[in-house]
């Protein structure tokens, strides 16, 4: 579960980031964060099944070194996807 909250907080983050950023991609604050966010589970998902999806249990307690892979990860993914869906609904309303 702590995979998933950081992947979508990293991913909001820097997809708002990414809108204010990348010139011709910005949608507005919430929408940048909503894309973002989706872009950071999704990528986050995609990175973690080609690792081999290290999960963060060890010892059943919180690995703080997975959490921050999991943030910067998503974070990464949610900047990517944003800047992308945000040039192309740009061109696309012209």
């Amino acid at each position: 579960m702590e995979q998933l909250i950081g992947q979508l907080v990293g991913g909001a983050v820097g997809g708002a980031a990414s809108g204010k950023l990348v010139k011709g991609s910005d949608m507005g604050g919430v929408l940048n964060a909503v894309v973002g966010a989706v872009g950071g589970v999704g990528g986050g998902q995609l990175l973690g099944g080609l690792l081999g999806g290290v999960t963060g249990d060890a010892a059943g307690g919180m690995d703080i070194g997975a959490l921050a892979g999991n943030l910067v990860g998503g974070g990464i993914a949610g900047v990517v996807v944003q800047a992308v869906v945000g040039i192309v609904v740009k061109k696309l309303r012209g």
